[in-house]
């Protein structure tokens, strides 16, 4: 955790908990992404322009962040392209599998005290861990990376 700033944390947790009250209480929608992003090809269209208003804003905010800061902060993918489109695919799958994501259960479902959130939330977790140490223990040899 070298690089961990608490300030810049708790700012944008606030953020995020700011935007997923204000969506909840100006269009009575919970803030789950992956649903609000599937249903821009299945909405109607009074339905679409939310949603592709929240996407727009999910693609703009770091491009706003880096014009204020000045700079992006820089981002190293050190995993292969075949390895990250599989794992695109399986978190897909999984958003799918558990009916929604870590932002509509873990944001969202956890605040309103959901049962299936709390579960969904607690695989999540458990998921995590064992992936992740899977990934820096067995699959890379102990080195903890998968370059």
């Amino acid at each position: 955790m070298e690089n961990f700033t608490p300030l810049s944390a708790i700012i944008g947790g606030a953020l995020i908990g700011v935007s997923a009250v204000m969506l909840m209480a100006l269009n009575g929608r919970i803030a789950g992404i992956s649903g609000i992003f599937s249903g821009i090809a299945t909405a109607g269209r009074g339905d679409r322009s939310w949603r592709l208003s929240f996407v727009a804003g999910l693609v703009a905010a770091p491009l706003i962040f880096g014009f204020v800061a000045g700079e992006m902060p820089a981002i190293e993918i050190t995993s292969s392209w075949p390895l990250i489109i599989i794992a695109g695919l399986l978190v897909g799958f999984g958003t799918r599998l558990g009916s929604g994501c870590t932002s509509g259960h873990g944001v969202c479902g956890l605040s309103r005290l959901s049962l299936r959130s709390i579960i969904s939330v607690g695989i999540f977790m458990i998921v995590g861990v064992i992936a992740a140490t899977l990934m820096r223990h067995v699959f890379t040899g102990g080195t903890g990376s998968m370059g």
